[in-house]
């Protein structure tokens, strides 16, 4: 789930780091058994999505998925959000709420977000799932924006500072654009976060900026990194249910997340499956 929407002056007081927190290296092993259970959640759901389903059908099963494990849905109930998953369709960017009425269609994007705590220690990703045939412009898009993702990973060094992680996913953004032809718009309002024994931590992490800023990446930092691009205009607004925010010029929207740590032998990814 995203860090969610901040104003200039909120994302450069959090941009400073204060009271980041750095895990022992037993917590984030722990973290990466929550990880791995998100993991496995999301392909269960990914194989699931289907022209048909309902998003409150992935819902149930990423529920039942953590819930088997011994571990709890980060999202159900997190400031009142009423399901386990994030499932935005189609110009929907994040925290779509699932329901009954929402059946996936043949070419539908489906944004999936998901978060699970298991013992205390928090996983969170994002995957952009393609429903039957999509074109190729929406799959030139999600390949964008996964591939700045992994731009953004790459950028995780001790040592270095946070907004190059910003820097490197724009700049991935930016390249593919330009490879593609496309006019990819990087969501600004909405970004990456600290995370461990909250799901939501300090700092924030735009996806995009100058490289150079914000605090330093030290060992035991860990960081949930998570683009959000749109096949138009990047503005976004809110809907009347309080969660769900949409393109507003309807365009398109994908969304990736991982959750990384900051070793000192280079980023370990927390979100991929068990070994």
């Amino acid at each position: 789930m995203s860090g969610g929407r901040v104003g200039v002056r909120r994302a450069l007081a959090r941009l400073r780091g204060r009271d980041i927190e750095i895990k022992s290296q037993g917590e984030l092993e722990a973290m990466r058994a929550a990880g791995a259970l998100v993991a496995r959640t999301l392909a269960a759901v990914t194989e699931r999505a289907r022209p048909g389903v309902t998003t409150a059908e992935l819902d149930a099963l990423a529920e039942q998925t953590i819930r088997d494990a011994g571990a709890v849905p980060s999202f159900l109930g997190y400031h009142g959000y009423p399901a386990s998953i994030c499932a935005s369709v189609n110009e929907q960017i994040v925290h779509g709420i699932p329901s009954a009425s929402t059946v996936l269609a043949d070419g539908d994007l489906v944004s999936v977000d998901c978060g699970a705590v298991l013992d205390g220690w928090h996983g969170d990703a994002a995957v952009t799932i393609p429903v039957g045939v999509v074109s190729e412009a929406d799959l030139a898009l999600s390949a964008a924006c996964r591939e700045s993702l992994r731009a953004g990973i790459a950028a995780v060094r001790a040592g270095g500072r946070l907004s190059d992680i910003s820097h490197a996913v724009q700049v991935a953004v930016e390249q593919a654009a330009q490879r593609s032809g496309g006019d990819y718009g990087i969501v600004a309002e909405y970004g990456g976060h600290g995370i461990g024994s909250s799901m939501h931590m300090d700092p924030f992490l735009p996806n995009l900026g100058s490289p150079g800023q914000g605090p330093r990446l030290r060992p035991g930092m860990a960081l949930a990194i998570e683009p959000m691009l749109t096949a138009g205009d990047p503005e976004t607004r809110e809907l009347a249910d309080g969660w769900t925010v949409v393109t507003v010029d309807g365009s398109r929207a994908v969304h990736w997340e991982h959750t990384v740590a900051v070793t000192e032998d280079g980023p370990w990814l927390l979100t991929v499956p068990a070994d």
